[in-house]
């Protein structure tokens, strides 16, 4: 047996995640991040799993009503590939049989007057908060940050942020 066939093939869970501007978008630009409830200090975009037969799109918007309470966003671009990322061992164990994710990134702008409301039925998320660009990966988890920095760059580059 040679090496590529004693190698496992990884998994991939697919999944959808959404940057999500603040309602004050293009005059102000203010990124959405949640810190996790079950992981301490771990700072992300809201995201999930996509179901059986459940398009992107509608992905993101019932996700978006389960982890932060509300779904009025309008979708402003979706960033053109699929990405993947492979979990931490720790985040691996919890996540299993996958290995990481497969995810769709939409970048939203929250609409006006939309209310974010962290206790849900799941709660996700203990805090949030808004922040500028820069101080983004002040906050971010690790093992998100080279994802995070090239679908924020792919934006940047289009002329979105």
């Amino acid at each position: 047996m040679n090496d590529q066939t004693e190698k496992k093939t990884k998994t991939y869970r697919p999944n959808v995640a959404a940057i999500i501007l603040s309602s004050k978008y293009p005059e102000k630009v203010e990124f959405f991040i949640a810190s996790r409830s079950d992981v301490k200090d771990a700072w992300q975009f809201p995201q999930g799993g996509i179901d059986k037969g459940e398009s992107p799109k509608e992905a993101l918007f019932r996700e978006l009503k389960e982890e932060i309470g509300t779904n009025d966003v309008e979708i402003i671009t979706e960033f053109p590939e699929w990405v993947s990322y492979d979990f931490p061992e720790m985040i691996a164990k919890k996540m299993y049989p996958f290995d990481g994710q497969r995810q769709k990134y939409f970048l939203v702008r929250l609409k006006p007057g939309a209310k974010i409301n962290l206790d849900t039925e799941e709660p996700e998320f203990s805090h949030y908060t808004f922040v500028p660009y820069n101080k983004i990966f002040d906050y971010i988890t690790y093992f998100k940050r080279p994802v995070y920095k090239r679908v924020l760059d792919y934006f940047r580059k289009k002329g979105y942020l």
